[in-house]
């Protein structure tokens, strides 16, 4: 019998360590879902550990805790958790569901489109835990705060492979996961910044902000050395709305300024030569094919637009991926799938946006203005690398909806408490 490696070994004592952990807190097995799906620790095997279902595992476990653990299965508890289920974000994401669904028994090419299928419920079902057992502020921070290491220690993984190499090689994510692409793990670590920022903000220990300060720094050096434009166009973007959302705005202005010229002076000339085709897209062999293929993914909408080719119908309706996920979707679920996406997408940035600019006015509600403002801002960065990449279905931004929907439904009552106690005290000012 071959001896098992030890870096398998340290993996399965990590994913048994969450095990236990899920057994023990049911809200805890939620936060090791994101660490198991964000991390995916068993690609970086190299063994027989590569193929384990650690997803699947824990989602067992998860099940079990809470039909064992007496508040989680008490109807009381039950009741009020669903009754967050009315919100409007999540009738949406229900109806999209049932349209991938349709799509799906509809679809061009049935045998790829069930196995997506599948891949899309998953992710679902790790979204209805989420609705389930995170019910208070602090849970819902840790769970970002969770997400947001899990992410970083990737990026910090490549940012310093990326110093140590100087920059030569692209950096890639986790093996066998969804974003094991360079341009697919440089949007997701640009997403992943205003998280940590997030993180940064709510934490006081010097250390700490040290730690999370220097994950950050390591989190932009493994996006542009991705080697991808989506990620540079993203990242740049992302930068100027934490600026804006900084606390010490004219601060932070000089500090990007500075990051701009140690990347562009240390960065090899091909970086820089392949990053200055942003401008002349129109020559581009790669930008030229692209949008090749959106004319295609327009043809097959026009053709089929109630159902679309189905998911992952670009394997037999398009030349090559559809490289946008506006397209894919659109290409993939037709038109209502399409009108379902952007509702529950841009409706989620102006509830942000009023829940943001309605607390930032309130005492002691910052942290309410926080969560909304950053969420914010990780979403119109997924929204931004999505225009160039396929990134339709990824889990990461279901993730962020779900808890978009969560933050509405606990800052409510803070927001209620709130407004009457300003009105009256401005009233006897008057006075």
């Amino acid at each position: 019998m071959p001896a098992i490696p030890m870096r398998d070994l340290a993996i399965l004592c990590i994913i048994g360590g969450l095990c236990v952990v899920t057994l023990m807190r049911p809200w805890m097995g939620v936060i090791a879902l994101a660490v198991v799906g964000y991390m995916h620790p068993q690609g970086y095997a190299l063994g027989v550990v590569k193929q384990l279902p650690a997803f699947d595992i824990l989602v067992f476990c998860l099940l079990a805790s809470i039909l064992i653990s007496p508040s989680t299965r008490s109807p009381a508890y039950l009741k009020q958790r669903l009754r967050i289920l009315r919100d409007w974000r999540l009738i949406l994401l229900g109806l999209l569901w049932l349209d991938f669904l349709l799509t799906s028994t509809f679809s061009m090419v049935p045998v790829i489109a069930w196995p997506k299928f599948l891949e899309i419920s998953k992710v679902f079902i790790g979204l209805l835990f989420t609705l389930l057992l995170i019910d208070t502020r602090e849970k819902l921070f840790y769970l970002l705060a969770a997400i947001a290491l899990s992410v970083a220690l990737l990026a910090m993984k490549g940012g310093v492979w990326a110093i140590m190499t100087g920059f030569l090689d692209r950096v890639y994510g986790p093996p066998g996961s969804h974003f094991y692409d360079n341009n697919h793990f440089a949007v997701l670590t640009v997403m992943n910044i205003p998280l940590l920022y997030l993180w940064l903000r709510q934490c006081s220990d010097r250390w700490l902000r040290l730690f999370i300060l220097a994950l950050i720094a390591l989190s932009v050096v493994a996006a542009l050395t991705s080697w991808s434009r989506g990620g540079l166009i993203s990242l740049s973007v992302t930068a100027m709305l934490i600026v804006w959302h900084s606390r010490r705005r004219y601060l932070a202005v000089p500090f990007l300024f500075l990051c701009l010229l140690f990347a562009f002076g240390n960065f090899p000339d091909e970086w820089a030569e392949r990053m200055g085709t942003i401008w002349s897209f129109e020559t581009e062999g790669s930008a030229v094919s692209r949008l090749e293929v959106w004319r295609e993914g327009i043809q097959i909408a026009q053709q089929r637009p109630w159902v679309g080719a189905g998911p992952n119908g670009w394997f037999y309706a398009a030349t090559r991926d559809w490289h946008s996920a506006y397209i894919e979707m659109l290409a993939e679920n037709g038109f209502p799938g399409l009108a379902l996406w952007l509702s529950v997408l841009v409706g989620t940035l102006i509830s942000l946006s009023r829940i943001y600019h309605a607390a930032r006015k309130l005492a002691g509600l910052e942290w309410v203005a926080d969560f909304s403002g950053i969420l914010r801002i990780s979403l119109l960065s997924y929204m931004i690398g999505a225009a160039f990449l396929g990134l339709s279905y990824w889990d990461i931004l279901y993730h962020l909806l779900v808890i978009s929907a969560l933050l509405s439904a606990l800052a409510a009552p803070w927001l209620k408490a709130r407004r009457p106690v300003v009105a009256n005290t401005s009233r006897s000012e008057k006075v």
